[in-house]
């Protein structure tokens, strides 16, 4: 299982990214552009991911990711589970989404 301070480890360590506590809600921001989210009892992690892809990702592990409330329905975002990903994936993830944010010139100074 990962947590909370395992994702802030990582994403504080990448170029402009933010910390931010909004109604009691973590998130991880670039600019205005938020590209994670935390449930408060922190157990789901909402992250930024292309909605044309978001569909097969759930159907491929429906335990795992879920939608986004309705509300949320037209940002890129999906949510994943905590305890069902671990340190590798959570990389992954947290990487991914926020590459969709950044600049790709800023977006190519991170290794992966």
């Amino acid at each position: 299982m990962v947590t909370i301070d395992e994702v802030r480890a990582l994403a504080v360590t990448l170029p402009r990214s933010t910390e931010v506590l909004v109604r009691d809600h973590v998130k991880f921001r670039v600019g205005r552009i938020v590209y994670l989210a935390f449930s408060r009892d922190e157990t789901v992690m909402g992250f930024a991911f292309p909605k044309e892809e978001r569909d097969a990702l759930i159907a491929s592990e429906p335990a795992k990711f879920s939608l986004p409330r309705a509300s949320d329905m037209r940002y890129h975002w999906v949510h994943v589970q905590m305890a069902a990903i671990d340190v590798r994936e959570m990389q992954e993830i947290v990487i991914a989404a926020w590459r969709m944010v950044v600049p790709k010139s800023v977006s190519a100074t991170i290794d992966t």
